[in-house]
């Protein structure tokens, strides 16, 4: 896989993206039915999915998130917004599905879905002490002013 520091084989790598958006999605550890909000469940280790003890139903970390009825795994999903988040310049679906080892076709569709979950604010923003790389502040007015000085 591409994504530095997420490089596992086959089912390791799924399984670790999928406790990663678990940790996400459910910031106090414990799943939720999204059909009955029960907090009673049980995880299928084989199917990585839950199952509702109250009202027997299965349901997946994808159920209600922008990954819903989409057959990629979370670990492409999570390969894509790191591409997507790391290019200053933007990145096309061409890119994503050459990097991905997946079709252009299903690499637009996940960019419609992030780039969609983006604009709506469905991702929390960064809070705490953020780092950042190449990056320039300035106040609106010194743009003059710092153009001169550059020359």
């Amino acid at each position: 896989m591409l994504v530095e520091g997420f490089y596992f084989n086959g089912y390791d790598r799924i399984q670790r993206a999928a406790w990663f958006f678990a940790g996400l999605r459910w910031e106090d550890g414990e799943a939720a039915c999204p059909r009955c909000q029960s907090k009673r469940v049980s995880f299928l280790t084989t199917r990585l999915m839950w199952k509702c003890l109250d009202c027997k139903k299965q349901f997946s970390i994808k159920v209600g998130t922008i990954f819903e009825d989409s057959p990629l795994g979370l670990d492409k999903w999570l390969c894509a917004m790191f591409l997507i988040a790391n290019c200053k310049n933007g990145v096309s679906s061409y890119e994503i599905g050459r990097d991905l080892d997946i079709t252009q076709k299903s690499a637009w569709f996940m960019l419609q879905r992030i780039r969609h979950a983006m604009h709506t604010g469905t991702f929390t923003k960064l809070s705490g002490q953020v780092e950042a790389d190449e990056t320039l502040h300035r106040r609106q007015g010194q743009e003059h002013a710092f153009r001169q000085a550059e020359g």
